[in-house]
């Protein structure tokens, strides 16, 4: 297994190549022209949707006169790192670019309107969400996506941890996935794990009404240069990543003013314990339906 992100790999490299092709003054056509192949393959090379054969890197450092050996050497590297195997491949989960991003951030921030976010989960909410899934997922991918999930969570704790701040519509906090004790025990370990030094939970009460984001969810993720920071978007529709400078700066700007219009860290872990201990004391009951 790679000990970095083959996913943040194949962006770095994306990036570089792309600087190195505007700073020629050079069209994707022409590139395509000299690799003899798709104008989409030089694009998802670009991008990191794919990753770059040694044989493609070397030969776009020769049409973009790359003459620095220490410099064709990082890209080389770039290249086989960047088909190495993460440690959440094995899982084939259906999001693993973003598991693949996400390893490597240095800032992530998430903004959740209906359930807990994956980094702050325990097994059993989890599991009730997967199991609440369509279609139906059988009880071994279950296990498989439950595991990858708690496998996530090392990040908060390793040596030199990304900063996670998550902000939370107050709904997230009464949706009981799992029922009253599953819920009880999630929000205790939201506590626990706001008490980190890199953690930090908001949530917006419903008294706030309406708000920027009511209707969506989304995570931002900056990654070390020259990576570029991304945002992704899921749904029933898929996930969608969205990378441009005009897209980043508005979502900063969207949860920036989340935070703002948040309780304050002390005030959301006031309101998360009381409703945890409505959970405990059976205020909360599991609806039918």
């Amino acid at each position: 297994m790679a000990e970095g992100s083959p996913t943040v790999r194949r962006r770095e490299l994306g990036a570089l190549l792309r600087r190195l092709r505007e700073e020629r003054g050079m069209s994707v056509k022409q590139v395509t022209e000299h690799l003899m192949c798709s104008p989409s393959k030089v694009s998802r090379i670009e991008t990191g949707q794919r990753g770059a054969t040694l044989r493609d890197v070397r030969d776009l450092c020769n049409f973009y006169s790359v003459t620095d050996e220490v410099e064709r050497e990082r890209l080389m590297r770039l290249a086989r790192e960047g088909k190495e195997q993460g440690w959440w491949q094995p899982y084939d989960l259906p999001y693993s670019t973003y598991v693949g991003l996400e390893a490597e951030a240095r800032l992530i921030r998430d903004y959740q309107s209906s359930v807990v976010p994956g980094l702050l989960q325990t097994a059993d909410y989890a599991r009730a969400g997967h199991e609440g899934a369509m279609p139906r997922l059988s009880s071994d991918v279950i296990d498989q996506r439950v595991q990858a999930r708690l496998a996530r969570q090392a990040l908060l704790t390793q040596n030199a941890p990304p900063k996670f701040q998550t902000v939370l519509d107050e709904a997230v906090l009464h949706r009981a996935v799992g029922g009253p004790r599953v819920m009880s025990a999630q929000l205790r370990k939201i506590l626990e794990l706001s008490a980190l030094p890199n953690v930090t939970v908001q949530v917006i009460p419903y008294a706030v009404g309406a708000h920027p984001a009511v209707e969506s969810n989304f995570n931002l993720l900056q990654l070390a240069p020259p990576a570029p920071g991304v945002i992704f978007v899921e749904g029933l529709v898929g996930s969608i990543y969205l990378e441009r400078e005009e897209d980043l700066a508005r979502y900063d700007r969207i949860f920036t003013r989340l935070q703002e219009i948040s309780l304050n860290p002390k005030d959301t872990a006031d309101l998360i314990a009381e409703i945890r201990e409505r959970y405990e004391t059976g205020l909360i009951a599991r609806q039918a339906g």
